[in-house]
């Protein structure tokens, strides 16, 4: 792999930026100056300095975000904030990108990538990824509802899936599990049995919980183990 690719893929700056960074002689690769951006490094095994601190291969980044209302789950917004916008900056060599989306006013865990075979595979409908989210509503559900939710409603033109799971907290919220994402789809099922959510969180993705301590706008990388929920 190119020097400067290693480098971009390892979060040291854009492909622009570590040119220069190597034209200011401040790359090694085993103890060796490197002074041409052509030159092949083994990702796996050489060693690679930058201003004397390792630089450690990451082709790929994960990153939970604990989305707030009123930013748009998506790269690029002429006029809203993005989710991207959050970070500020932070990862920009990556290219990420959220994996689906929340609707702009749903707040709760989102996960940023740049692994295109991640993301299809958690949003493929043959998979079956199941969501959870915690719902807060204006009026009590009766047993009916309850029944109606879960065994699928009408949600315009199309009958949702018998999977969905209710776990009732309170006379106004509940968890509800899905495994699919259309369009306001929760607020959808909500009204088809006469209700209207008030408050929309998603706190799971798969064996993914969000971390109770980000708060709105917080994120951070996910740990191997968390990956390894996400990916189960």
């Amino acid at each position: 792999m190119r020097i400067d690719k290693f480098l971009a893929n390892s979060g040291v700056g854009s492909r622009s930026e570590v040119r220069k960074i190597i034209k200011q002689k401040k790359i090694y690769v085993n103890d060796v100056l490197v002074k041409d951006t052509s030159f092949n490094v083994d990702e796996k095994n050489d060693i690679v300095l930058f201003e004397n601190r390792e630089v450690t291969y990451k082709p790929y980044v994960y990153i939970m975000l604990n989305k707030p209302n009123g930013v748009v789950s998506a790269t690029f917004d002429k006029k809203l904030k993005t989710v991207i916008d959050i970070l500020n900056g932070d990862y920009k060599t990556y290219e990420l990108f959220p994996i689906g989306r929340l609707d702009i006013d749903t707040v709760g865990l989102l996960i940023l990538t740049n692994d295109g075979k991640l993301a299809h595979n958690l949003l493929s409908p043959k998979k079956h990824i199941k969501k959870t989210y915690y719902v807060e509503y204006m009026n009590e559900l009766s047993d009916e509802d309850k029944l109606n939710l879960q065994k699928g409603v009408d949600i315009g033109g199309y009958i949702t899936k018998s999977d969905a799971k209710i776990e009732v907290l309170s006379s106004n919220s509940c968890y509800l599990t899905i495994s699919e994402g259309k369009f306001h789809q929760i607020k959808k099922m909500f009204n088809a049995v006469g209700n209207k959510v008030t408050y929309l969180k998603r706190v799971k993705m798969n064996n993914l919980v969000l971390d109770a301590n980000l708060n709105e706008g917080e994120y951070r990388e996910l740990s191997d183990s968390e990956l390894k929920l996400l990916k189960e």
